[in-house]
């Protein structure tokens, strides 16, 4: 998404959740600061023309795997899901909060990690980027700057599905979304509420 069209969406959400834009701009400049190669052109090609299935970290994730085919992007934590199913995703969504140490393992073995930069995770980023050997690709839901992009989007789930959007998928099934879910906190319920707003945006209703 234009960042023009994008950035009266990202102001309304900074407002409804009280964020800081000069936190979020601080963390992508951080961001740009770490990336020593920028592999979006691998994931564009990775995604161009294909189906793709975007998987969320919702808790029925795994009683949905049959719906995984194509190319796989994953929200975070939801690539350990398909990790203990057998299923390597071409792609991870994830400011980092779900990082474990499988996750530059998976990508030393090919899966393009796409690293979020917001106001609340720089120490995340100083630690974890650093120590990822494979392809990566840097976002932002601010301003984008050289090599770090903003395709739209906000939390991991949503993000993923509007770069599989702007990157020319043919067709983007979801699994792994539950954005009714009631058994999360308030400010997780915010943001699933944010994520049917905006993924209706692109044509997706969840």
């Amino acid at each position: 998404m234009n960042f023009e069209l994008w950035e009266p969406h990202y102001l309304e959400i900074l407002d409804y959740f009280g964020f800081d834009r000069a936190g979020d701009e601080e963390a992508a400049r951080l961001l740009a600061s770490l990336m020593t190669r920028d592999n979006l052109l691998s994931l564009a090609a990775l995604t161009c023309g294909n189906n793709v299935t975007v998987c969320g970290n919702a808790p029925c994730l795994k009683d949905e795997l049959d719906k995984v085919r194509g190319i796989v992007f994953a929200a975070d934590a939801a690539a350990y899901v398909l990790d203990t199913h057998g299923i390597r995703p071409d792609a991870v969504f994830t400011d980092l909060d779900g990082a474990t140490d499988r996750l530059p393992e998976l990508n030393r073995e090919g899966t393009i990690v796409v690293v979020h930069a917001h106001g609340d995770n720089i120490p995340l980023l100083k630690y974890w980027v650093p120590r990822f050997p494979g392809p990566l690709v840097a976002t932002t839901q601010a301003t984008p700057l050289p090599h770090v992009h903003n395709f739209g989007g906000f939390t991991d789930g949503d993000r993923a599905v509007f770069a599989a959007d702007e990157l020319g998928a043919s067709s983007v099934t979801l699994a792994g979304f539950d954005l009714d879910d009631r058994n999360v906190d308030p400010l997780k319920r915010g943001k699933l509420f944010w994520a049917r707003k905006l993924l209706a945006l692109i044509g997706h209703r969840v």
